[in-house]
Formats: C-alpha cells, structure tokens, sequence
C-alpha cells in the first residue's frame, strides 16, 4: 500500500498524460487555424484567448464554487454547442468565439491544466492520471 507522501506528488509523465497534453496542443492547432482560416480578425482573437480564466474569480465564493465555475467554462460541451450553432445559423461571431473558446481550452490542456476538483485549485483531472 502507498503512503501518502507517494499519492500527493506530482505523477510523473505517463501515457494517458501525454496523450492529453498532445490532445490539447491538436485542439489548440486546429481551432487556431479554423479560426484565421475562416478569416476572422486577429485582434479579437487576442481579445477572447484568455476570456474563460475569468471564471476562476467563482473561487473568491470557494473552492467549490470556484471548481464548478472553472469546469463549467473549460469544458468543450459550451463552445462545440456555441459552434455548431453559429454554423448552422451562419452567424460568423458564434463560430469565431466559440473558436477562440476551443483554443483556449486545447492551451490549457497542452500546459497541464485540467477540470478541477473541489478540494483546491491545483487539484485536476492532470493530477489525477
């Protein structure tokens, strides 16, 4: 059985890890490009990039609040929704936020930042593979 100061360290690099930052770096890759690609502009881009880091202000009410506000914003249900509606009605700025959303999510992955757990704000779905 492990002891606890094994289970609380930081896991090394193992394959499910990996996969996950390359899956984030491809997400990043491939909203980023879509996004210019469809020619949106580049200043907005740079706007919104950092937009959904608001949410970890639900952590000033908690880390419970803060957990489910910062997972609420980082998963890609919001913004693959916000995206094929914006393509279905062909309203151009749904797809490009919901874009710049994705992008987002995929830079966070590829660094290591994952969903959160309640119990603090550098316990993540990372920590935990």
């Amino acid at each position: 059985m492990q002891d606890l100061s094994e289970r609380t360290e930081r896991p090394r690099l193992s394959l499910p890890r990996a996969l996950l930052h390359l899956e984030g770096a491809a997400l990043l890759l491939l909203a980023t490009g879509a996004y210019f690609r469809l020619g949106h502009p580049w200043w907005l881009f740079l706007l919104l990039l950092l937009a959904p880091d608001l949410s970890l202000l639900g952590y000033a009410a908690g880390p419970r609040v803060g957990a489910m506000a910062y997972n609420v914003v980082h998963t890609m249900v919001g913004p693959l929704l916000l995206l094929a509606a914006g393509w279905w009605l062909g309203a151009g700025t749904a797809v490009a936020v919901a874009l710049v959303w994705l992008a987002h999510i995929g830079m966070d992955r590829m660094v290591g930042y994952g969903l959160k757990y309640p119990d603090e704000a550098k316990s993540s779905h990372f920590s935990r593979v």
